[in-house]
C-alpha cells in the first residue's frame, strides 16, 4: 500500500513562499510520476504541476507557470513543490500525487493520493 504524505503548507502574506513537499512509502515512487493538484472551497480540484518518473519532462498550469517549481529525490522518494511569489488566489488544499509511467494533467489518472496540506496567502 503506498502512502503520501504532505507537508510544508502554512500561512504567508502575499509575495511570499512556501515549499511543499510529499514523502512516499514503498518503492512505487521512483517508477512513477508525481504531480501536484490544488483544491480552493467551492472549486473542483485543479492540476498545478507534474514531473515524470526521471525529471526530464515537466508541466505546469499557466497560472502556476514561472512561480512554482516541482522536482523530486527519487533517492529520499520525496517529491517537492517550490511555491514564489504567492498570490491569493493560490489558497486551496494542496494534494500529491502518483500514476505510472508518463505525465497527465488529469486527476482522474492518478492512483495514489495524499490527504493534502493547506495553503493560505492573505493579501
Amino acid at each position: 500500500q503506498v502512502q503520501l504524505v504532505e507537508s510544508g503548507g502554512g500561512m504567508v502574506q502575499a509575495g511570499g513562499s512556501l515549499r511543499l513537499s510529499c514523502a512516499a512509502s514503498g518503492r512505487t515512487f521512483e517508477v512513477s510520476t508525481m504531480a501536484w493538484f490544488r483544491q480552493a472551497p467551492g472549486k473542483e480540484r485543479s492540476f498545478v504541476a507534474t514531473i515524470n518518473i526521471s525529471g526530464t519532462t515537466i508541466y505546469y498550469a499557466d497560472s502556476v507557470k514561472g512561480r512554482f517549481t516541482i522536482s523530486r529525490d527519487n533517492a529520499k522518494n520525496t517529491g517537492y513543490l517550490q511555491m514564489n511569489s504567492l498570490k491569493p488566489e493560490d489558497t486551496a488544499e494542496y494534494y500529491c500525487a502518483l500514476r505510472p509511467l508518463t505525465t497527465s494533467r488529469a486527476s482522474s489518472d492518478y492512483q495514489y493520493w495524499g490527504q493534502g496540506t493547506q495553503v493560505t496567502v492573505s493579501s
